[in-house]
């Protein structure tokens, strides 16, 4: 396939920066988050790894710009599912669509929990999530002084179970894991309904 000319370097025609992103996202779903590099994608891609430097900065920025879709992506998936829902039944949906995510795109799930810098963090889809959990325990009517310990508490338990979960932690004990994560959330709830 003939190539153009971007900045010194030739890179595969149709090859654009958002197709290296999205490619490198189901790489990273494919192989896991932390197998994905420019070497990698760039053989998925059939080019070579100059090829992409001119869309990505190497493999940090490659993780970081999937992080990034990652993030954006879930946010959405997140506010469709709580809108119009409060209290427990917008926990509910909001721990459910993480962890549907996470099962469906497990690399990109593990792609969110990188930790970015201050400047880009701010920047992305992250502050929306805690907006949406902010949003949910408008229903529970806790004090603005407790607001961060609640979303803290909730972000743990749904990120630490979908984690483990993901891991096999509950593969080869009864009861499913499903059970477990239905009486977590209920725990949540009581928690945020009788918050000291």
């Amino acid at each position: 396939m003939m190539g153009l000319r971007e900045g010194g370097v030739m890179v595969r025609a149709g090859l654009t920066t958002e197709r290296v992103v999205q490619a490198g996202a189901e790489l990273a779903d494919d192989l896991g988050f932390a197998e994905l590099t420019a070497s990698t994608l760039a053989r998925r891609l059939g080019v070579k790894v100059p090829s992409l430097y001119s869309h990505v900065g190497g493999t940090q920025d490659l993780r970081t710009r999937v992080a990034l879709l990652a993030l954006a992506e879930l946010a959405d998936r997140a506010a469709l599912a709580v809108a119009g829902r409060s209290g427990k039944e917008a926990l509910v949906a909001l721990a459910e669509s993480y962890r549907g995510y996470a099962r469906e795109h497990p690399g990109r799930y593990a792609a969110t929990r990188m930790r970015l810098d201050t400047a880009t963090a701010m920047a992305s889809a992250g502050p929306r999530h805690s907006q949406l959990t902010r949003a949910i325990l408008r229903g529970y009517h806790l004090a603005e002084a407790e607001q961060n310990h609640a979303v803290r508490l909730i972000g743990s338990v749904i990120h630490g179970y979908i984690e483990l979960e993901s891991a096999g932690g509950f593969d080869h004990s009864l009861p499913d894991a499903t059970e477990s994560w239905n009486r977590a959330l209920d725990v949540v709830d009581i928690a945020l309904r009788n918050w000291p």
